[in-house]
């Protein structure tokens, strides 16, 4: 049985998560958030409000269908639906990613908070530093790790409301797309097996035909299964 980490262990892991999370991707992550700050400025949204909604939502394209939906006054209902699907490919990474969390954290409270704090940058850097890492400190070092993520993401949320002003707006706009180029570069560049770069051969070709006959949000959930589909039958046949 996995002996449980002491206090000290875990406060040295911990802070080598913080440490860690002042890299890059907080960089091209805080320059996303620039851009929702913007757009909430930009709809007349009160800046407390876009603020919350990076530590309560904590998905940028949810937040856009949700500062959007405030836009053109669409119903609540369809608003949380539209917020749902786009949300629903969470599910499959969180749920990859708990099993290498849960070692060290004790409590289903403490895995809720961990899995609250999963995003596509928490995401794709946990999975390739958690392996690493001792498991039962695996917890202490995510929870870090990812705390400084949300951080520059609120605080450039709250930032990128005054920013916004001095910006060219094209250029506020494309701040938006840094954080999903950064996903698509780091999985590219982690990809070791023939299943790994079939899965991403098809999401890349499925990607412009999906986008056009499936609704926003589920599009992404339908790649993904179909590419991740079809790499584990090519994978399983590798094997045989």
């Amino acid at each position: 049985m996995t002996q449980p980490p002491s206090e000290a262990d875990a406060r040295a892991y911990f802070r080598r998560g913080v440490r860690d999370g002042f890299g890059f991707p907080v960089v091209l992550l805080m320059a996303t958030m620039c851009g929702i700050g913007g757009l909430v400025r930009d709809i007349g949204f009160p800046v407390w409000a876009g603020t919350l909604s990076t530590l309560l939502i904590w998905a940028g394209p949810a937040q856009v269908i949700v500062f959007g939906a405030v836009a053109t006054g669409a119903a609540l209902p369809a608003t949380a639906f539209a917020v749902w699907l786009s949300s629903a490919r969470f599910l499959p990474m969180t749920v990859s990613i708990l099993p290498l969390i849960r070692s060290g954290s004790g409590s289903l409270g403490r895995t809720l908070a961990a899995a609250h704090l999963v995003s596509m940058t928490t995401w794709v850097e946990g999975l390739r530093r958690l392996p690493a890492v001792p498991a039962p400190m695996r917890y202490a070092y995510f929870m870090g790790y990812a705390l400084v993520i949300i951080s520059g993401g609120t605080l450039m949320t709250h930032l990128g409301y005054y920013l916004y002003a001095l910006l060219p707006r094209m250029v506020a706009a494309a701040l938006l797309f840094t954080t999903p180029l950064f996903f698509s570069c780091a999985l590219v560049a982690g990809a070791r097996t023939r299943a790994e770069w079939v899965a991403l051969g098809f999401g890349a070709m499925l990607t412009p035909i999906a986008m056009q006959v499936l609704p926003s949000g589920i599009d992404f959930l339908v790649i993904g299964l179909v590419g991740g589909s079809i790499a584990f039958l090519v994978q399983r046949r590798g094997r045989a």
